[in-house]
């Protein structure tokens, strides 16, 4: 199988010569553990959005989740191409949806406390 080289393009960005015809194979490994973390998050995400609980949540955690994603996209881009990347970003984008509602019922906590002060 030919190994996929990055050249430069005239018209675009270094890297845009990659092509699925030349993709490296999928590591089944990869796929199944990205699998098994995408079926977790509309669990939390669903509970995020119900509970409006923050406690059992970590923002640095989640933070270091969303990077880790990013990182793998980035992995995936410029070095072993293939369709696994869609994996990384729906992870990411589910992780992106949970830190914007630890943020929400993070801010409601707050607004509840001043509240309950100004009683």
């Amino acid at each position: 199988m030919p190994t996929v080289r990055a050249t430069p393009d005239r018209n675009g960005p270094l890297y845009s010569r990659l092509a699925l015809s030349y993709c490296l194979p999928m590591s089944p490994f990869e796929v199944i553990m990205l699998i098994c973390f995408g079926l977790a998050w509309p669990f939390s995400i669903y509970k995020s959005a119900t509970t409006r609980q923050v406690g059992s949540k970590s923002l640095a955690f989640l933070i270091a989740l969303l990077i880790g994603y990013v990182a793998g996209v980035l992995h995936k881009v410029f070095f072993n191409y293939d369709l696994v990347i869609l994996l990384y970003a729906a992870n990411g984008a589910m992780v992106s949806i949970d830190i914007a509602l630890y943020l929400r019922n993070r801010a409601y906590h707050i607004r509840e406390s001043v509240r309950e002060g100004v009683r």
